[in-house]
């Protein structure tokens, strides 16, 4: 199989059958990051072989939310196992699952594809879409916690996005100044700027 069959099978079998209380780690989500790892790959020259094990790791980096979100980027490497064990070798592999594991939060990517694939996986905060895109997330934490307020997802975001740092020269050049300007929102609705 080649990457377009494997990202049919998997959006056909895993990610269209989410439930639809994840309105934010669902089909979109993943069709967003792997859009932005082929940009940030594209900016990096990064190789033919290693662009198709970075799109591979994008399309899986969220199944496991198909079981439950507790340790998803685990089981999304056994996911991936299951689909990627008889076309690729077991090197190929352990990058894919690397990269799958560089997106778990606190992100800590080890090398230079891992970079791209936690960037790609967070670049919304240094963009326009912070606010549309923060919105789904809240309603899916909200799924959890009913009683989870819109004070409590700026708090919850304030601390998110003061620990948070991009990994990628493109994403430190061209996204955190945008990060800084969504941080300072956030801190003028808790009335702390």
């Amino acid at each position: 199989m080649d990457f377009e069959d494997i990202r049919h099978t998997v959006y056909q079998d895993i990610l269209g059958k989410l439930p639809s209380y994840l309105t934010y780690h669902n089909l979109d989500h993943t069709k967003y990051v792997l859009d932005r790892a082929i940009f940030l790959a594209i900016e990096s020259d990064v190789s033919a072989k290693d662009l198709e094990l970075l799109k591979l790791a994008a399309l899986f980096h969220d199944t496991g939310f198909i079981d439950n979100p507790k340790d998803h980027e685990e089981k999304g490497c056994r996911i991936a196992e299951g689909y990627l064990a008889n076309e690729y070798s077991l090197e190929d592999r352990e990058k894919i699952y690397g990269m799958i594991m560089a997106t778990k939060i606190p992100q800590s990517p080890n090398n230079y594809l891992e970079k791209i694939l936690a960037d790609a996986d967070l670049e919304y905060l240094g963009t326009d879409h912070f606010e549309e895109i923060g919105r789904t997330l809240y309603q899916e934490l909200k799924h959890f916690n009913p009683t989870f307020s819109e004070r409590a997802w700026d708090e919850l975001q304030l601390v998110f996005l003061e620990k948070h740092h991009y990994h990628t020269e493109y994403c430190r050049i061209h996204r955190e100044p945008k990060k800084q300007e969504n941080l300072l929102t956030v801190k003028k609705r808790l009335g702390l700027a």
